[in-house]
């Protein structure tokens, strides 16, 4: 029973250790690219919050723990949320609508084209990963508490 359990770990850990690096290089590619294509800051920031799971499912929660932090993910949030704010105002400031795109423009097709939109796009993933991150961090840790993961871990 024991060696099956440890095949099982080392099968789960080859497969996160495969996924994680793709799930973070997708998720930063459908943030930066969200105005050139579907997708946008929510998607991207979704596929980086499921870092967390990943690396819960593979690792368990003592990792988990010691990756990422809870009150710096709240901090990255509330971040994320005056980013997207402030670059809202920014019509405001220069005389037009919330959320108008005022920043420099350039050629259409380009990663950086739409001026206000893509900052705006990458204030919301940031915004998005770090409230999923936090939001999976504190299941994790419910899940752990109620659990016989503290059983296994006592073992």
């Amino acid at each position: 029973m024991k060696k099956n359990i440890i095949i099982k770990n080392s099968i789960i850990k080859s497969c996160a250790n495969i996924t994680l690096p793709i799930a973070l290089i997708l998720g930063i590619y459908i943030i930066l690219h969200g105005h050139l294509s579907p997708g946008g800051g929510f998607q991207g920031g979704v596929l980086i919050a499921g870092a967390v799971a990943i690396v819960f499912t593979a690792y368990g929660y003592k990792e988990v723990l010691s990756l990422f932090n809870a009150e710096k993910a709240k901090t990255f949030e509330d971040i994320g949320a005056l980013g997207y704010v402030f670059l809202g105002t920014l019509g405001l400031i220069y005389g037009y609508t919330f959320c108008t795109n005022v920043l420099w423009h350039s050629t259409p097709g380009k990663l950086y084209s739409s001026g206000t939109i893509f900052w705006m796009n990458f204030a919301v993933g940031y915004k998005v990963l770090a409230g999923l991150g936090f939001l999976i961090i504190m299941l994790v840790s419910n899940l752990y508490q109620t659990s016989e993961y503290e059983e296994e871990d006592e073992k």
